[in-house]
C-alpha cells in the first residue's frame, strides 16, 4: 500500500473529524466504545499487542513515521488487517489530539476487552485502585504492574478513566500487554478473599514491613487515593497490612511510587530469592 492513495482530510468540520476530537471526552468515548492514542510508541505498541486499531492517522506534511511504514509493509498480523489508514492537515491533528504541537500520528481504538480469568491464577498478583484517580499515577501503576509480570490491575469505581488520553500515555503502552479491569470493588474484593486470595494494603500501623510479607502467594495488592488512602468500605475487606520503611526524613511516598517499591519487593522474592 502507499500513503499517496491514503485518504487526506484539511478541514476539521469534517464529520469523521468531529468524531475523532469527541474522544477526547468520557462519555463520547462510553458511547462510543472507543478511544484515541496519540504518538508511535503507542501506536506500534497497539498494533504489536493486537488491539483493535480501526484507524491510524498520521500528519501529510511529515508522512508515516518510519517505524510504522515498516510495520505496514511488512506486519501480516490481524491487527493490521482492514486498517484504515489517513492523511491529515495539521489542523485536524492538533483538533483530534488537544495540542498546539501535535504528534505526527494518532489512533482510533475500539475499547479493549480484559480477560479477567487473569483474575484467579494460581499465586496470583494482581493490583487494585480504589479512588486512584490522577492519571499520571494510575498510568505509572499499570506501568509498573506490567514490568514486574503482574497478572492483573483492577480499576474500582471513583478511579480516572483507563481512556483518559493522559492515563493512556502514562502506561507507555502497557495497557496492551495485560488486562485492566474495571469493576465494582465492594462486589469483587469478597469473592476474591472467599477463592483464597490475600488482599493486602499499606498502613502505618502495619505489623509487617513488605520485606516480611509473603508475596508469593496468591495477592491482591489495594493502593488507595492519593490523599486519603483506602476508603473505608474497601479497608475493611484487607486482610493483610504492611508498611513501607523509611529512614530519611521524607513523610510519605506518593501512591504510584509505593505500589512501584511493593511491586518490585514481590518481583525479588517470586524471582529472585529462590
Amino acid at each position: 500500500m502507499n500513503e499517496n492513495f491514503d485518504p487526506l482530510l484539511s478541514s476539521v468540520q469534517n464529520d469523521k473529524v468531529k468524531h475523532w476530537a469527541s474522544l477526547l471526552d468520557k462519555k463520547n468515548r462510553d458511547r462510543s466504545g472507543q478511544f484515541l492514542i496519540e504518538g508511535v510508541h503507542l501506536v506500534l505498541e497497539a498494533l504489536r499487542g493486537q488491539a483493535s486499531v480501526l484507524t491510524i492517522v498520521y500528519d501529510t506534511d511529515r508522512g508515516i513515521p518510519e517505524e510504522l511504514k515498516l510495520e505496514r509493509e511488512t506486519n501480516d498480523s490481524e491487527a493490521t488487517l482492514g486498517l484504515e489508514w489517513v492523511q491529515a492537515s495539521r489542523a485536524v491533528m492538533a483538533k483530534c489530539t488537544g495540542t498546539d504541537t501535535p504528534p505526527p500520528v494518532f489512533a482510533i481504538l475500539t475499547k479493549l476487552s480484559p480477560d479477567s480469568s487473569a483474575l484467579y491464577r494460581k499465586n496470583c498478583l494482581v493490583v487494585v485502585l480504589d479512588n486512584v484517580r490522577d492519571p499520571g499515577n494510575a498510568g505509572t501503576i499499570i506501568r509498573s504492574a506490567d514490568s514486574v509480570g503482574a497478572d492483573a490491575v483492577i480499576l474500582g469505581k471513583g478511579c480516572v478513566d483507563l481512556y483518559n488520553p493522559k492515563t493512556v500515555r502514562s502506561t507507555m503502552g502497557s495497557l496492551f500487554h495485560l488486562p485492566i479491569i474495571e469493576a465494582d470493588l465492594k462486589e469483587l474484593l469478597p469473592q476474591a478473599r472467599a477463592k483464597g486470595v490475600t488482599l493486602v494494603g499499606t498502613s502505618l500501623q502495619a505489623k509487617h514491613t513488605c520485606y516480611s510479607y509473603d508475596w508469593k502467594q496468591s495477592t491482591w495488592l489495594l493502593m488507595g487515593n492519593e490523599s486519603e488512602g483506602l476508603s473505608p468500605i474497601v479497608r475493611d475487606l484487607v486482610n493483610e497490612s504492611v508498611i513501607i520503611p523509611m529512614v530519611g526524613q521524607a513523610e510519605s511516598l506518593n501512591v504510584a511510587m509505593a505500589a512501584t517499591v511493593l511491586l518490585y519487593e514481590s518481583l525479588r522474592q517470586r524471582e529472585h530469592s529462590k
